[in-house]
């Protein structure tokens, strides 16, 4: 009798250390490399409760749930070890997050495995030659899901002085009431790295920054979407079930930060230094 197929074994979860860091960093564009069109599958053996309660604490949820954005931690591993194990057309190194999706499925049991199953699609160039990749992740226990996750990153820039893509139509919605808001530390990027284990530079020093090409470091598109999701949480006292939000316009360090939302149309926009930096919308559980 012929041996049957089987799916190969998850991998280990790669940890954000230097060692995969630095793999980002050197890994080379292949032109005309194509991903795999089957899911990579990994396996975390528990989640860190003592990561989670750091987590909760720096971001400020109460309750006893796990915050849907700090799904987004294991999901960028995941993400990371994905697109570390083929070759792609584009660099790692200076992708840009636009934008997330995260929803929450089933609480996790903390002291046992998840299963995650990370899907790479990589869209079609646009006139001026930016491109995008979009990654899907889903996380679960028993065949449950506890939570998915997509994210869109910019992995080619537009050349410059090329054609701009029209702006697309935005939606009516209600006006947004002020609801919290914030102040950024110098050190705030060093502390959300230490959280989230991304210590990209243009998060760090303002020389490591410069290195980058950048003026200022600038803090994580998804340390503004946990805090954001915190205050929401604590206005609407329930969990926020689902979060999608688009990065409009970075944040620097020591920045002061200003959330407006509408709770009950689930929409929400935080702001600094008079710009709008994220929006998006959500449900409560």
């Amino acid at each position: 009798m012929p041996a049957m197929n089987r799916a190969p074994s998850p991998l280990s979860l790669p940890p954000m250390s230097a060692a995969t860091l630095l793999r980002a960093l050197c890994q080379r564009p292949q032109p005309g490399a194509a991903v795999a069109p089957t899911p990579v599958r990994h396996r975390l053996d528990r989640i860190d409760a003592a990561n989670l309660a750091r987590y909760r604490a720096a971001m400020g949820f109460g309750g006893s749930h796990v915050p849907l954005t700090w799904y987004y931690l294991p999901a960028q591993r995941a993400h990371l070890g994905a697109l570390l194990g083929q070759a792609l057309p584009f660099r790692l190194a200076g992708i840009i997050h636009v934008d997330n999706a995260l929803a929450a499925g089933i609480q996790p049991e903390l002291g046992r495995p998840l299963e995650f199953e990370t899907a790479i699609a990589i869209g079609v160039p646009a006139a001026n030659g930016a491109l995008h990749a979009v990654l899907d992740t889903r996380a679960g226990q028993d065949g449950q899901t506890v939570f998915s996750c997509r994210s869109t990153y910019l992995v080619v820039r537009a050349s410059r002085g090329g054609p701009r893509p029209a702006p697309a139509p935005q939606p009516a919605v209600a006006a947004l009431a002020p609801l919290a808001g914030w102040q950024l530390s110098a050190s705030s990027g060093r502390d959300y790295a230490a959280l989230s284990g991304d210590w990209n530079p243009i998060h760090l020093w303002p020389w490591s920054a410069r290195l980058m090409g950048l003026k200022a470091p600038l803090i994580h598109g998804m340390h503004t979407l946990g805090r954001a999701c915190a205050e929401l949480e604590r206005a609407g006292a329930r969990p926020v079930a689902s979060l999608d939000g688009r990065f409009r316009a970075p944040i620097p360090l020591g920045s002061a930060v200003a959330l407006a939302a509408d709770l009950a149309g689930g929409r929400y926009r935080v702001e600094a230094g008079g710009r709008t930096a994220a929006e998006g919308g959500f449900r409560f559980a």
